[in-house]
């Protein structure tokens, strides 16, 4: 699957690379703009200039790309149907830097800026420019092999000893100077925004003094082709651009494979070549080192990383989670992407109050919300959830993706109910360090974004769409309804007709219609079974449902009746109880048994 693009001629202009991800698959165009020309358009139809048959939720036209500079600007189009989401936000423009994404339908777009276009153009004169290919290079030996191999064994203990960037090119460039004796100088670079070499670190042969100056001209062949390029420099044509003005003859790059952003290993040396022998018989040997040593380092680094993953992964997915993503990572399951999911927002109440109390020991008190934070995570991922953000003394956690099953909803409403339990048997206990905490969870269930965000090095996990939403507006109205747990329409009916009593119970509380929100929606308590939670009967759920139907169709004194059959442990009947009260036992004229809340729900 190609990503087709037809791309405006220009000799001066920024070259933009753009991979899409969609279901695992990756699909990567190149592709160059420069300031003042006609944007390129994004769709489905053979008239966008970049095409994306593969996702019907892409419409025929639906993005216009335009270069500010460095950056992308996005434009959504009048003709897109589908919204566009940059960082988690639904937009219809943005300025995109390189390594940022955009989500349309079920596809990522990743935007990278690789180098100006202009550093393909012929090399300047008095310069050769060879592009050594990888095959030319399989069948060479090497002379003084035995040095070289004793360089190529360290190697490893080096890069897993290198803490900081800085640590490891130092030891690259030296081991560099050790294994190649024509070289004068080593040196780890990349490339700038502005396609101008960066020098990570580098190191002088004989004259540490000396600056250096690597080829622009080199380095950005080298990046943009993603192979070995060998600059030979003709002695009776000196330039001050190039790397020859400090008295090099030859100079190679050779660049990293797999590493985040543009870098490579640049190698000179003002060694004349032989007569009678060519450039690439001279260097060859060398080269091929260099390219070992890139690879060993890609291949290692590589490791490195996918351990840091994993190490955090563990922290968000469940080990089923983390089955299915395999030793080798793979990271494409966790591409955002658009999914039903079942959102759990867990809070602790009376946290602030809490908090103002305890200024004069906020270490306590920060060591005891970690606890209950871990109470909440380890549920989570005990019933198969992603842990996403933490806010302060509430944490996040959603079922669907990356792996979808149709125990997706119950697991995130058995994980809601352990997460009560917990605490209840904290609060039974007068020595627990979380005997005061109360908890208060929303959960809801809907369509959403879900998916990685962050860099290689580091990923996280977030969700967002109105279901999140609608979650933490169902866990800030458990303190005015004086329940738990509160669930939505959608679980409440999944609940009752597939989750096995012996696992949870539910009973509607109200319909009501949350500030800030267009449609009235059911609300209803999550409840233990009543193996765990005797204090309510299943006639008792039933008197409460009855008398909330009788007081959604006005007939407020009989709701009175059935809902003081409640246990008076039961703080559910006070909301209720409180308006039938306020109005004299009779309904208010126009009563359409909505109740509309006159303030946003909180702590």
């Amino acid at each position: 699957m190609l990503l087709s693009v037809r791309t405006p001629s220009s000799t001066s202009s920024f070259m933009f690379r753009l991979i899409a991800t969609t279901a695992g698959q990756k699909i990567a165009a190149q592709f160059s703009l420069a300031a003042g020309t006609a944007p390129l358009q994004l769709g489905r139809s053979p008239q966008a200039d970049l095409q994306t048959p593969w996702d019907q939720r892409i419409s025929g036209l639906h993005l216009q790309l335009q270069p500010e500079g460095s950056a992308l600007r996005l434009n959504r189009l009048p003709t897109a149907t589908n919204p566009v989401f940059v960082d988690g936000r639904e937009v219809t423009s943005a300025l995109l830097q390189s390594g940022q994404s955009f989500i349309i339908g079920t596809t990522s777009f990743e935007l990278q800026l690789n180098i100006r276009s202009d550093s393909s153009q012929p090399p300047a004169e008095g310069i050769r420019q060879l592009t050594i290919e990888r095959q030319s290079l399989e069948q060479v030996r090497f002379n003084d092999a035995a040095r070289r191999i004793e360089v190529l064994t360290s190697l490893p203990t080096v890069i897993r000893e290198a803490a900081v960037d800085r640590e490891l090119s130092l030891q690259l460039t030296t081991m560099l100077l050790a294994g190649i004796s024509d070289a004068d100088l080593a040196a780890v670079v990349g490339l700038t925004h502005q396609s101008q070499p960066r020098i990570f670190h580098a190191e002088h042969r004989f004259d540490a003094a000396t600056a250096v100056a690597p080829s622009s001209r080199l380095v950005a062949a080298a990046m943009q082709q993603q192979k070995t390029v060998l600059h030979i420099w003709d002695e009776a044509a000196p330039n001050a651009e190039y790397t020859q003005a400090q008295g090099f003859g030859w100079a190679f790059c050779t660049p990293f494979a797999d590493l985040a952003g543009d870098r490579g290993l640049y190698i000179s040396g003002r060694g004349s070549i032989e007569p009678g022998q060519s450039s690439e018989q001279r260097l060859q040997g060398d080269i091929r080192f260099a390219e070992l040593i890139a690879d060993i380092v890609t291949a290692l680094q590589k490791q490195r990383r996918m351990e840091r993953q994993q190490s955090g992964l563990r922290q968000f997915f469940s080990p089923p989670v983390l089955e299915a993503l395999g030793r080798d990572l793979d990271t494409s399951l966790l591409e955002p992407r658009e999914c039903d999911v079942t959102v759990l927002f867990c809070d602790l109440r009376g946290f602030s109050h809490r908090a103002e109390e305890q200024a004069d020991n906020l270490t306590g008190l920060l060591e005891r919300v970690s606890l209950a934070l871990e109470v909440m995570t380890s549920q989570i991922l005990r019933f198969g959830g992603v842990t996403g953000d933490f806010q302060g003394d509430a944490a996040l956690g959603f079922w669907g993706w990356p792996l979808e099953s149709a125990e997706a909803p119950l697991n995130a409403c058995r994980a809601a109910l352990a997460i009560r339990e917990e605490f209840s048997k904290a609060q039974a206990d007068p020595a627990h360090p979380l005997r005061d905490f109360e908890t208060s969870i929303g959960i809801s269930y809907g369509r959403a974004v879900a998916g990685k965000i962050g860099t290689r090095e580091q990923v996280k996990v977030t969700v967002f769409g109105p279901v999140v939403n609608l979650a933490s507006r169902l866990e800030a109205m458990t303190r005015e309804l004086h329940v738990s747990v509160l669930i939505d329409e959608r679980l409440d009916q999944l609940v009752r007709g597939r989750m096995a009593p012996g696992d949870g119970r539910v009973r509607r509380l109200l319909k009501v219609q949350p500030y800030g929100l267009d449609k009235p929606l059911f609300v209803s308590e999550l409840v233990p079974p009543v193996e765990r939670f005797p204090l309510l009967t299943d006639q008792h759920l039933a008197d409460f449902e009855a008398g909330l139907q009788a007081f959604m169709e006005g007939r407020w004194s009989q709701a009175w009746s059935f809902l003081h059959r409640m246990p008076a442990e039961d703080r559910a009947q006070d909301f209720l109880s409180m308006l039938i009260t306020q109005h004299d036992r009779r309904a208010p004229p126009g009563w359409d048994g909505i109740v509309r809340m006159k303030k946003k729900s909180g702590a």
